[in-house]
């Protein structure tokens, strides 16, 4: 009877590896938005993958605990760019009392008990005109000679 309530909590333990995996997924999904201007082309780009979005837009992210760059571009505009950064989550503390060493492996290779920010803002600046050509000026004689009249 002890033996079969031993295999019992083993097998508990091993199904409900990987908390976080389960309960918070290896994937998320990021808003990312670019004021003042909407319409710009994002690039995110992490250790599990580079992921494409439109502004105003959300894109499905692999979770890792690399941190994530983000880079927009429009015409008329600024490159904008940003770093996101990887945050550890609380459900991997669920390891310690239901998976154990297996379930903290599981979300450590799976980037599962990490996870990034719901909304990423990055700010787009107009580019600045092109400077108003300026008439030269004049031109005084090098050797600062007066000229007679």
């Amino acid at each position: 009877m002890k033996l079969q309530s031993i295999a019992a909590l083993a097998a508990l333990g091993i199904a409900l590896s990987g908390c976080a995996s389960i309960v918070e997924g290896t994937t998320q999904m990021v808003q990312v938005a670019t004021p003042p201007v909407d319409g710009a082309a994002c690039t995110l780009s992490s250790s599990q993958g580079v992921y494409t979005v439109t502004t105003p837009g959300s894109v499905k992210v692999h979770k890792t605990k690399d941190d994530m760059k983000v880079v927009c571009k429009k015409d008329g505009y600024q490159d904008g760019t940003t770093v996101v950064l990887s945050h550890f989550n609380g459900a991997t503390a669920g390891n310690l009392l239901l998976g154990g060493v297996v379930g903290m492996a599981v979300d450590a290779s799976t980037g599962a008990n990490y996870n990034f920010p719901d909304a990423v803002s990055v700010p787009m600046q107009p580019m600045a005109p092109a400077a108003a050509a300026t008439p030269a000026a004049t031109a005084a004689p090098a050797d600062g000679a007066k000229t007679s009249s």
